[in-house]
């Protein structure tokens, strides 16, 4: 499957509509689309399955080591359907940006090439120039990576187009454009971006983007990184399957798994989707994931969910569960928001979680097992991501599975807050990390 990188030059560029245009451009010519995100995002991916029709892979260095970005890249779509012909991979950040996976680490470990998204609203010859210092660097900095072209964001057709493009080398291809357009912004609130299913950009308006962009040469610069051998992950490629059934909790609460991370579970078990926030009941299972999202905006229907409740009998007996993020708050003793309002949670977890106005957490992570844990045998390390907003405060005697080698993790370095044989941590982690994995070999089906 041949591909290319949208990278940018830095944050807030304008780098996803330039991915969903590219998408919807490709498409209309009759490509096959597999989008993809640099990066270990949530947001992003939901925009791209909202115009491509199909997850979009994540694509993160330090999550998944460099063969397990080529495994990822060429991992196939859940639910058959045709084969992509074309990965569009959006970057994350500036491209040159991130100590741990940057847009400019993932191109280079699946030699992709790099269109480059710059804003045009304000410059045209300066655009060019801009351009050509980011494709200097990387050849100066010994960088394995080729700025092969650009899409000028924000910029107008005629005389504005055409001082871009001329006064680009002949090493760096004008691919394009994408037009000003009010209707082509998508809100925003803490953690980013609204999701794709909340705020899709309207098809008209996404149609007159694509129809600026230079879909022919696009295809033309794209290139394919080799293919790998075929398994799902390292760690994972002798399981076998299980009997087990696994209740994952949907919604947006908890919206924040990665797609990788669901199709790893249905793979080994029988997954069963529940919504506590629209008024499901646990499910019968041996074991329950609880992802990431945005409980502290449904607080109150957590509060008041039978779900809940039915969890904490659950835990207290003994049952598997396994919180991240928005999960682990929804384990916790109670939830207060940034309004003051205080919603109690299930109760597993001895934490009291406190939402703020400011991040509290951005980065990857690392974790090491202080024993042996749900997601990990004792001394191994999980490399993840954390993006909170909140803080939790334990009880003293609160219990840990993880000590943080690198991140803030949940109190004084340490993560993986656990109680019976439930386990909530702040990290993300995906698949091929072999959490999942562990997590399911620790089910009694």
């Amino acid at each position: 499957m041949k591909g290319f990188v949208l990278g940018g030059t830095a944050s807030g560029v304008g780098k996803t509509v330039a991915t969903l245009a590219t998408i919807r451009a490709l498409e209309r010519a009759g490509e096959t689309v597999q989008p993809a995100k640099a990066g270990p995002d949530f947001i992003d991916p939901s925009h791209h399955e909202a115009v491509a029709g199909r997850p979009s892979r994540t694509l993160d260095r330090w999550l998944q080591g460099e063969d397990g970005l080529q495994r990822n890249y060429y991992r196939p779509t859940a639910g058959g359907g045709d084969a992509p012909t074309t990965c569009v991979v959006e970057g994350v950040m500036g491209l040159y940006d991130g100590d741990c996976s940057s847009t400019a680490m993932v191109a280079e470990a699946l030699d992709l090439p790099v269109v480059l998204v710059v804003d045009a609203q304000a410059g045209m010859e300066s655009v060019a120039a801009t351009a050509f210092g980011f494709r200097q660097y990387a050849e100066q900095a010994g960088r394995d990576m080729q700025v092969a072209g650009i899409i000028a964001q924000r910029a107008h057709g005629g005389r504005h187009e055409a001082g871009i493009r001329d006064a680009l080398p002949e090493s760096i291809e004008y691919l394009g454009r994408i037009p000003p357009n009010e209707d082509l912004a998508i809100p925003d609130r803490h953690l980013g971006l609204q999701l794709g299913e909340e705020a899709a950009l309207p098809t008209e308006a996404l149609d007159a983007a694509a129809e600026t962009l230079r879909t022919d040469r696009l295809l033309d610069i794209a290139q394919t990184p080799p293919c790998p051998e075929r398994g799902a992950s390292v760690k994972a490629d002798s399981r076998e399957s299980t009997d087990a059934t696994v209740a994952v909790a949907r919604g947006m609460a908890f919206a924040f798994a990665y797609p990788a991370t669901l199709e790893r579970l249905r793979e080994r078990s029988e997954v069963v989707p529940f919504s506590p926030t629209a008024g499901d009941d646990l499910p019968p299972c041996d074991g329950v994931y609880l992802p990431g999202g945005y409980p502290e905006l449904h607080a109150e229907a957590l509060a008041e969910s039978q779900a809940l409740s039915t969890l904490a009998e659950r835990a207290m007996e003994g049952l598997p569960i396994l919180g991240e993020c928005g999960g682990l708050i929804a384990l916790s003793e109670s939830l207060t928001t940034t309004d003051g309002e205080r919603h109690e949670m299930a109760g597993v977890l001895p934490a009291d979680v406190t939402m703020h106005d400011r991040y509290r957490a951005l980065d990857h992570v690392e974790l090491a097992a202080r024993g042996d844990a749900l997601t990990a045998e004792a001394g191994e390390r999980l490399r993840g991501h954390e993006f909170h907003y909140s803080s939790a405060d334990v009880a003293a005697d609160a219990r840990f599975a993880f000590d943080v080698v690198r991140g803030e993790g949940i109190h004084d370095e340490m993560d993986g807050l656990t109680e019976y044989r439930t386990l909530g941590t702040y990290a993300h982690v995906h698949p091929e990390s072999g959490a999942f994995d562990a997590f399911l070999d620790a089910l009694d089906p």
